[in-house]
């Protein structure tokens, strides 16, 4: 089974209108805002495609959030069944700031075949295509999986390039990865480009190691899967946690998830910058108009696109 091609520039469209919903309060410290102009604007556009859809991952359960939260339906209900990961402004201290790598990002494939990860943490290891299956473990130490992936590049240590999320809770992982000689790009927030960094030719990032969001895990794993990266997760859940992943029907919490487990069968992927950014330019205004650059994958038709477009205000 696959989605039919021609949803993809649906799909970018409402990214891109996301975006454009966020950007009008760069700069301005209201977070608030920046996502509500940002989930607004998507709502309006996913709720005119002809599908069935539905959101997995969203913006927190229902009782939690009045806007795109997680099983609710948008599409004008004709049309094929389709689930939904998405976070119309991933960086929204990013926008608030006006600082680099904010962007709206959609993942879709056909009905359950996205895993609902709860809100809360999830380690994660990420590394690019062209390389041994199944090659790095999170039960295997920082200095193995470093040590694998150096010989499996025929590389030395010291040449490899690891993304970790900038964050306390990493201060094992970073020493480590000193003591080895690796060289260490630090992220501020956000890690679903830290992920995709390990598949992004113009990247110098060989692996993405550490401890994000889960939902961010599910959104990077299916640009993964249109690419051929490997990645292996596991959640990281506190007592109160474990209930709510329960609820959800995770009955095993120290399971490790491939890509294939996260998403499955076909995948769309869409991302629009808001700020400038590692994957893609921010949006740039103009009297009458403004422009919004995508980067926008199809797992099925192996569609790979950085795309820019202009949309009248």
């Amino acid at each position: 089974m696959s989605i039919e091609p021609y949803f993809l520039e649906k799909f970018i469209n409402c990214t891109e209108k996301a975006a454009y919903g966020a950007f009008k309060f760069i700069g301005k410290g209201d977070k608030d805002a920046a996502d509500k102009g940002a989930v607004d604007m998507m709502r309006k556009e996913l709720n005119i495609i002809d599908m069935n859809g539905r959101i997995v991952i969203g913006e927190g359960e229902m009782d939690e959030a009045p806007m795109l939260f997680i099983g609710e339906e948008v599409g004008t209900k004709k049309g094929p069944f389709l689930d939904f990961a998405l976070d119309p402004l991933e960086g929204t201290n990013f926008v608030a700031k006006n600082l680099p790598n904010s962007f709206s990002v959609l993942a879709v494939t056909e009905k359950n075949n996205i895993f609902g990860a709860p809100d809360t943490y999830m380690e994660k290891i990420a590394i690019g295509d062209n390389l041994p299956k199944n090659l790095l473990d999170l039960d295997n130490s920082v200095e193995q999986n470093i040590k694998l992936l150096s010989d499996a590049k025929n590389l030395k240590p010291e040449d490899i390039t690891a993304c970790v999320l900038d964050r306390p809770r990493h201060k094992l992982i970073i020493e480590k990865l000193k003591k080895m000689n690796v060289n260490i790009k630090f992220i501020s927030d956000g890690d679903v480009s830290g992920v995709i960094s390990v598949i992004d030719k113009n990247s110098p990032v060989d692996i993405y190691i550490g401890t994000g969001g889960g939902p961010e895990g599910v959104l990077a794993a299916a640009a993964l899967s249109c690419l051929g990266g490997q990645m292996q997760t596991r959640l990281v859940l506190n007592p109160q946690e474990e209930k709510r992943a329960f609820k959800m029907g995770i009955k095993d919490f120290s399971k490790k998830y491939n890509i294939e487990e996260l998403v499955k069968g076909d995948v769309m992927f869409c991302a629009s910058g808001i700020t400038d950014g590692d994957i893609v330019n921010g949006v740039k205004e103009n009297d009458n108009s403004y422009e919004v650059s995508t980067f926008a994958l199809h797992k099925n038709t192996k569609r790979n696109l950085k795309t820019t477009n202009i949309h009248k205000k």
